[in-house]
């Protein structure tokens, strides 16, 4: 059975990105840059809504260093407001409900997928109890006062259980973990 994988970069404190900030918040050091290129979840369909689809099929287009590499992957977009054709290569748009649509790929599908940003879909499949790992990177920086996109709010409870970690360039900091949603708090 194929398997989803939600993947995040997130400031220590939480936030997705930061108004002024350069992209990995300006640390992604060539280890971390070199493990992108290299990972093994390559073969993977890439899930995202419609405005990371916006953001990145955009920075595509200007060259942007590391997203060579997405061109070539197969995505899938959930979208009511995007139409067809899209125009970054190998991207499919699915206008209908994305919680039901990933249901049916994992039921029926052979390839694995995983999240590109798309704070909302992620929310939804794991709440829906889709989610088989929950991985994210953390870069050693607090952006209280400029960070937006907050990864976690809305989410449900959520135990997690480390399945693997790693350090990059002696900063950042990779935790994988195999998700549980919860009902409420332990012992509640």
């Amino acid at each position: 059975m194929p398997k989803l994988m939600i993947d995040f970069v997130t400031s220590l404190d939480g936030y997705g990105a930061a108004e002024g900030w350069p992209g990995l918040w300006g640390l992604g050091g060539p280890e971390y840059l070199a493990w992108l290129e290299d990972q093994p979840e390559a073969d993977y369909t890439v899930l995202m809504g419609a405005n990371t689809y916006r953001l990145m099929s955009q920075l595509a287009a200007e060259g942007e260093p590391g997203t060579e590499e997405l061109a070539g992957m197969s995505k899938i977009v959930f979208s009511s407001t995007l139409t067809e054709p899209l125009a970054w290569p190998n991207s499919r748009l699915i206008s209908g409900e994305a919680v039901d649509a990933v249901r049916t790929l994992k039921d029926e599908g052979a390839e694995s997928m995983r999240t590109l940003g798309s704070l909302t879909l992620c929310r939804s499949l794991l709440a829906a109890g889709l989610v088989d790992r929950f991985r994210l990177v953390v870069f050693p920086v607090i952006t209280g006062s400029t960070g937006h996109d907050r990864v976690y709010d809305g989410y449900p409870d959520v135990a997690l259980e480390l399945v693997d970690s790693r350090l990059f360039d002696g900063r950042l900091q990779l935790l994988e973990y195999a998700p549980t949603v919860l009902t409420g708090p332990p012992g509640g």
